[in-house]
């Protein structure tokens, strides 16, 4: 059940700020973010080794995408293809709107269940699959929002609910400053209740294979400032054990 956290501020130097823990099976192999597809080489993720696909990434256009399971779908099946798929397809398109209109008409039924964000320092989506044909466009709206495994912003979830209003009262990253103190506080809490388990904590440390395996803080800039490039801040490891580092800062082919 991973998490993200996606702060939309039109009109600031740094439009959009993504926060993301990955929740994964502990054993299951994967790559830190780098340009791992010869055909996609303007394309930055980690990338998934059993299936070959990432679960967040970012394009030298400045596009942004990650997918999520949502309840019940966690792991792959045979019968199904690789959500991790989607993000790349995502990253293809030059602006999170083309973006958004290729992967609406997508056969939302040939994979397991997902939530899919896509956004650009202009404009951002949430696609919702819930493994039927069809599915579900919504525009981001402006301000911070928080989804895991359900519905975007659904306090119904003892996550959402403990964490969403700590990340809008907390002091928002200061790009400039390199100071996501705030938020890298956040995303290693494991604090949670004891009714709920230790699987609505922000980062999950269980004791049967599963937990959070990454972490990463990701900034878009303005069009008035792309020459900046993004900034992506990764964790290899459980946040809180493991220190954020950054992996690059330019959108264009100098990133690393």
């Amino acid at each position: 059940m991973c998490t993200l956290v996606i702060l939309r501020r039109p009109g600031h130097a740094w439009p959009l700020l993504f926060a993301a823990n990955r929740d994964e099976m502990l054993d299951r192999p994967w790559q830190p973010p780098a340009r791992h597809w010869p055909d996609r080489p303007d394309v930055v993720a980690g990338r998934d080794e059993l299936a070959g696909g990432t679960w967040l990434g970012v394009n030298n256009h400045g596009v942004g995408a990650a997918v999520l399971n949502r309840l019940g779908s966690l792991g792959p099946t045979t019968d199904k293809r690789s959500r991790g798929e989607l993000v790349l397809e995502a990253l293809d398109h030059a602006d999170a709107s083309a973006a958004a209109d290729a992967l609406a008409d997508l056969d939302g039924a040939a994979y397991r269940s997902f939530n899919l964000v896509v956004a650009d320092n202009r404009d951002a989506f949430w696609l919702r699959s819930t493994g039927t044909e069809s599915l579900d466009v919504t525009p981001l709206p402006t301000g911070l929002s928080m989804i895991t495994s359900g519905e975007l912003n659904d306090t119904g979830s003892p996550r959402i609910s403990n964490f969403l209003r700590q990340f809008r009262d907390a002091s928002p990253p200061d790009i400039e400053a390199d100071d996501w103190s705030a938020w890298e506080a956040l995303l290693a809490s494991r604090l949670y209740d004891a009714a709920d388990g230790p699987n609505e904590a922000m980062c999950i440390v269980t004791d049967h294979g599963y937990g959070t395996v990454s972490s990463s803080l990701i900034a878009l800039p303005s069009p008035a400032y792309t020459e900046l490039g993004y900034v992506w801040r990764f964790a290899p490891g459980r946040p809180g054990d493991t220190a954020f580092a950054p992996i690059g800062t330019k959108a264009g082919p100098g990133l690393v």
